[in-house]
């Protein structure tokens, strides 16, 4: 399996969104994914921890008890070893390596299983959620942020965004993520689009790759990634004001 995020893009997208965080919005944003559910002291399992941020957030931040942060990449699980551990936070933060698949972990372990632009990148939603649920406690809560397609079939404009980027982009519908959760059992399932704020955010990102932030970016990974990663935010911009490329909260909780 090829690593979609290498040192190289990590620095990029660290430039963009902020140390240790692989998408936007970064700590505050990790924080209203969360909302009004009081986490402090709970254990928390984050699939597709990245790069660090989103861990540490959710424990200096908000309080959890201890985060189990999982991912299947090695670059990304180093670089965020090395941040938990510069914060002193190695007691209060596990890193794991898992492969692609069911949860390695009993049932009823977790009290929230959180995991923010992750899981599109796996495809089969039913399977996932049906696992998030096994290892929920109950009445635990399953918090998290993913990037949707609001459309069921992508437009010439929407695959061209996902071609650029060359990720295995496993987008589903929010109709599509509500019925795989509550088909797993969740109650209380709710989705939240984020589509508007993204879209003023992304639209600031662009214009700082193509002023001071592209610049300084092209002394680390050289002027033809940050070229890249420009055409890349060329394409996401246009589908997000269709409203067909739709960030989106999503929330349940096992009874």
């Amino acid at each position: 399996m090829t690593d979609h995020y290498p040192d190289q893009m990590i620095t990029m997208l660290e430039a963009i969104w902020g140390e240790g965080f692989l998408s936007p919005g970064g700590t505050a944003e990790v924080g209203r994914i969360v909302g009004e559910q009081d986490i402090r002291g709970l254990s928390v399992l984050d699939i597709g921890c990245g790069a660090g941020g989103i861990d540490i957030a959710l424990v200096e931040g908000i309080g959890a008890g201890y985060v189990t942060g999982i991912d299947v990449e090695d670059a990304v699980l180093e670089h965020a070893r090395a941040l938990v551990a510069g914060r002193g936070l190695t007691g209060r933060i596990g890193l794991v390596k898992v492969a692609p698949g069911p949860l390695p972990f009993p049932p009823a372990t977790f009290d929230v299983v959180f995991s923010k632009d992750s899981i599109v990148h796996i495809p089969d939603k039913r399977a996932l959620m049906a696992e998030v649920y096994r290892v929920l406690k109950p009445g635990g809560r399953f918090l998290a942020s993913d990037w949707l397609i609001g459309t069921e079939v992508p437009s010439p404009a929407m695959q061209a965004y996902i071609e650029a980027e060359g990720l295995d982009f496993g987008m589903a519908t929010p109709a599509e993520y509500q019925a795989a959760m509550e088909a797993a059992g969740f109650v209380e399932v709710a989705t939240r689009s984020r589509n508007e704020w993204y879209r003023r955010e992304a639209r600031d990102e662009l214009s700082r790759l193509k002023g001071p932030l592209g610049r300084k970016a092209e002394d680390i990974v050289g002027r033809d990634f940050v070229d890249q990663n420009i055409g890349i935010w060329e394409r996401m911009i246009p589908v997000l004001d269709t409203g067909e490329h739709c960030p989106t909260h999503l929330s349940g909780r096992k009874p």
